[in-house]
């Protein structure tokens, strides 16, 4: 396993498989103590296990294809109530998917007893036939405390439909959702459903529905978006007025993201982590034995932004602060119409940056990443429009091709509009060989994109036209490798 962990361009601190294609986060479940992180692996379900969401151990595939067909994503769940009967009165694990044939898509269960080691797909599948709909998939399932039924969310087209089921076997239409709502640039996927707390008080609690939205010319590859509003256990309605969008993530590379089920209420958090890619390119990386992996585990929550609405927050977990090695302190650091370059090879390839920068009078600013003469990453704002950006238009090799073998879109500058215009400017930027994660105003604005830079291209550098600014915190943490020592 270790010797596989050294390819150029691998991940040392992200989810990567050990060889093969890696793509849609499945059936993400927390139960006696593992994070349960299945995933899509050619119409089949991947597995891994981690006790701490850092270090993980590879299982196994845990469902495979039979008569009914591929098994396509899907999430799953912790049975506590044994509502199935299937585990003799004692808690167990629900598997819930997509079966694939001849171009129908059904919903199906699969249950485990021995901790997600094997699984009985039940007799009865498909718990959903398909009801006469070309695109009916993705199955995301919770428990509803209040109407005391599970509740299933169901890509279709650009809608979600809401089921309800007392025993995960027999399910009842509810209500959809969708039409005319947020970008309709293409099919809606994955959808996730979960309730969070507005700025920390659960009185003021309100319900996320997020889906993610393939490749098209619109967004330029695929995307994600999410909705903010209220569900009663029958239907969701939005806060939003029907064209608002609100993204999920400004890079190109977050895909597919749902939250982790059943972590323990004394843990308090909602965390989730998305497919590192986008449908445009989704396995023509220069990377081997392996193509696709996954983002750093984030923390989710809702927070009152400068127009008094909440806004969907992200942030790196807590834990992987553990693999900080010592901290290289730097700031404060000047930069004013030019570039500083940061001696610091030591940092690696894979390392973290937490930044703070103030300014008077500045045109723009920012980090530039794997840097040499011919390359770098820029991460950048212009404090005037408010706009940042992720220039990716030198950051190696570009070669790659979209799923109609023409030339993908994938040197290009990503942009968003600072939600608000403090000063100074604070941000984390996680970088691991070939991802590069930025998040920005504790979360507030997050940005996620691969790059293929030369493994030379080690520079870090910061840079300022249009006036002067000060890195008044400049702090860079080497970080240990999970899969070596």
């Amino acid at each position: 396993m270790a010797e596989l962990y050294k390819e150029l361009y691998r991940p040392q601190f992200h989810l990567t498989p050990p060889q093969g294609p890696m793509s849609d986060p499945n059936g993400m479940v927390y139960f006696e103590g593992e994070y349960h992180q299945f995933y899509q692996f050619t119409g089949r379900w991947g597995h891994a296990v981690s006790r701490d969401l850092l270090y993980w151990e590879h299982l196994p595939l845990a469902l495979v294809g039979d008569e009914l067909g591929d098994i396509w994503s899907g999430s799953a769940v912790v049975d506590w109530r044994d509502t199935t009967g299937f585990f003799g009165g004692k808690p167990g694990l629900v598997a819930i998917f997509t079966h694939y044939k001849d171009g129908l898509q059904s919903q199906s269960i699969a249950y485990s007893s021995d901790k997600g080691r094997s699984w009985t797909k039940y007799q009865g599948n498909p718990v959903i036939p398909n009801p006469g709909l070309k695109d009916f998939r993705d199955p995301k399932v919770l428990w509803h405390e209040e109407t005391g039924r599970w509740i299933m969310v169901v890509s279709v087209n650009k809608e979600i439909y809401f089921y309800s089921s007392p025993d995960l076997k027999e399910w009842t239409f509810e209500s959809r959702f969708g039409e005319g709502q947020g970008c309709q640039a293409a099919v809606w996927e994955c959808p996730d459903l979960f309730r969070l707390p507005v700025d920390g008080d659960p009185l003021k609690a309100k319900w996320v529905l997020h889906v993610s939205i393939g490749d098209n010319e619109e967004t330029d590859g695929s995307h994600a978006q999410y909705f903010i509003g209220d569900f009663d256990g029958h239907r969701f309605v939005s806060d939003a007025p029907d064209q608002e969008i609100r993204w999920t993530d400004y890079g190109q590379d977050f895909y597919a993201a749902v939250s982790y089920s059943d972590i323990p209420d004394h843990d308090g958090r909602r965390i989730w982590l998305g497919w590192l890619s986008n449908w445009q390119y989704p396995f023509s990386s220069p990377t081997n034995p392996w193509k696709g992996g996954m983002s750093i585990p984030r923390s989710l929550s809702l927070r009152t932004d400068g127009s008094g609405e909440p806004k969907l927050v992200q942030q790196p977990l807590e834990e992987l602060k553990q693999l900080r090695k010592d901290v290289i302190a730097l700031g404060p650091v000047q930069a004013a119409d030019g570039v500083v370059k940061l001696d610091i090879f030591q940092a690696g390839l894979s390392y973290e940056i937490e930044a703070e920068i103030q300014w008077e009078q500045v045109r723009e600013f920012g980090i530039s990443l794997r840097s040499s003469k011919q390359e770098g990453t820029k991460l950048g704002y212009r404090p005037d429009s408010g706009e940042l950006y992720l220039d990716r238009t030198r950051s190696g090799y570009t070669e790659l091709i979209n799923r109609f073998d023409a030339p993908a879109h994938f040197a290009k500058v990503l942009k968003a509009v600072r939600t608000t215009r403090s000063n100074p400017l604070k941000m984390r930027c996680f970088v691991d060989d070939s991802v590069v994660e930025w998040f920005v105003d504790d979360g507030e604005t997050v940005f996620t994109s691969l790059i293929y830079p030369d493994p030379e291209s080690k520079g870090i550098e910061l840079f300022a036209s249009g006036g002067s600014v000060t890195f008044t915190k400049l702090n860079i943490y080497p970080l240990r490798s999970v899969w070596r020592p």
